[in-house]
């Protein structure tokens, strides 16, 4: 009788706390969602870029990033999107202001 009561007792538990946690970001719980790019890249290198991703700033990353892929090694690399070159790119990739998360292939007659 003890047992099933506790029991009892752990299902209730888990439950108010599962009806307490719906619903919150992961920043409030203790967890801090960061950027991808800790470090970027300025040099040129469109020629060596495969493809390239945009991600839009979001609630995860307060900042715009752009991760290249390359072709020989398939290493991803950060993009500075301040770089003269960069912002080339995005706007001859992407007419519009970016507002959501890309990925676009760069084929030879598209690269900076």
């Amino acid at each position: 009788m003890k047992s099933s009561t506790a029991i009892a007792f752990s299902i209730v538990v888990v439950l108010t706390f599962l009806g307490f946690s719906e619903g919150r970001s992961v920043r409030s719980l203790g967890v801090e969602p960061h950027c991808r790019c800790i470090e970027t890249e300025s040099r040129r290198i469109g020629r060596h870029i495969e493809k390239f991703e945009l991600i839009s700033a979001n609630s995860h990353c307060e900042r715009l990033e752009i991760i290249a892929t390359l072709k020989k090694s398939g290493k991803e690399v950060c993009l500075n999107p301040e770089a003269p070159w960069v912002r080339k790119l995005i706007e001859t990739m992407f007419p519009t202001k970016p507002t959501q998360r890309h990925e676009k292939d760069a084929s030879p007659s598209e690269q900076v």
